[in-house]
């Protein structure tokens, strides 16, 4: 049997949701306590302050308090991912020092967003946090919410860039996924539905939303499928299929899933979120319940 992938920061994360006060006031108690939970159900790595964290609310301050709070809650063995990908060189070069300086493991960095770079862009953003960051580096390509692709070009060129190790993908397309590990990158699936597939195109790991209510199970799923046994890997995909629909079938989904999923287990007493987004209706926490009491997670 070949040897499973290397993992850099480590197999099982999840983006971690921030949780919020009533008031929309960081909510730094309910930080560790989620923090906590995810530990405690599988995962070797978090990812903090990125889209399922609404980083795109959170101010540069929030983002350093709570991966602070996190390293505190989890203690220095667990890996921790600090987002600090922005439309705003600038402002993503300040949090790439601010999450070296409060205790981060490595940087998840996306494509600038809306403003929408050439690839001449992406790199030159790129290269100004890294640079910065003096941290491992896991890129972050969600054409569905940035507008922007990273071309296979620039792969080529970053994995020449030390500290660039890995990439979230959310773009979705094995076959690409699969070139990404030729070329030497560790690859994380961005979309806990195509996990399966993309651990058969070479992907290390995955970094989940539904993994605040599912960790355990998705952890063993990836042992499983790397341990040389696909089909028992694919049981544990078929029985988690109705709660991965269920936190991710809506159009409001991740941050106000991944909350109701934590109220639902009882790890927080609140599904608050920041507006653009607005929490879940009941209707839609009735349809979330029912997908994860299918799957055996409540």
């Amino acid at each position: 049997m070949t040897s499973a992938p290397a993992a850099p920061f480590g197999r099982m994360l999840t983006a971690m949701a921030t949780p919020f006060a009533a008031d929309g006031s960081l909510d730094l108690d309910g930080v560790q306590k989620v923090a906590k939970h995810l530990v405690a159900h599988g995962h070797d790595g978090l990812v903090v302050s990125g889209t399922t964290g609404e980083s795109p609310t959170t101010t540069k301050e929030e983002d350093g308090e709570t991966l602070a709070a996190v390293r505190d809650a989890v203690g220095p063995d667990v890996k921790l991912v600090a987002g600090v990908g922005t439309n705003d060189t600038a402002t993503s070069t300040y949090l790439a020092r601010q999450a070296r300086e409060r205790g981060a493991d490595g940087i998840l960095l996306v494509t600038p967003y809306y403003n929408k770079p050439g690839q001449k862009g992406i790199l030159h953003h790129f290269r100004q946090v890294v640079d910065v960051a003096e941290l491992p580096v896991m890129l972050y390509d969600v054409p569905g919410r940035t507008g922007s692709q990273i071309a296979l070009e620039s792969y080529a060129e970053m994995i020449g860039w030390e500290p660039v190790v890995a990439v979230k993908d959310a773009v979705g397309d094995m076959p690409r996924a699969a070139k990404l590990a030729g070329m030497g990158y560790a690859v994380y699936s961005g979309d806990d539905i195509n996990t399966l597939g993309f651990l058969a195109h070479g992907a290390c790991g995955l970094v989940s939303v539904v993994g605040h209510a599912a960790g355990k199970e998705l952890a063993s799923m990836i042992e499983t499928f790397l341990a040389g046994d696909p089909a028992g890997a694919l049981a544990t995909y078929q029985r988690l299929l109705p709660a991965m629909e269920a936190v991710m079938g809506v159009p409001n989904y991740g941050a106000t899933t991944a909350k109701a999923s934590l109220e639902l287990l009882g790890v927080l007493d609140n599904r608050n979120v920041r507006s653009p987004l607005v929490p879940l209706d009941d209707d839609e926490v009735t349809a979330l319940r029912a997908g994860l009491a299918e799957a055996g997670l409540l």
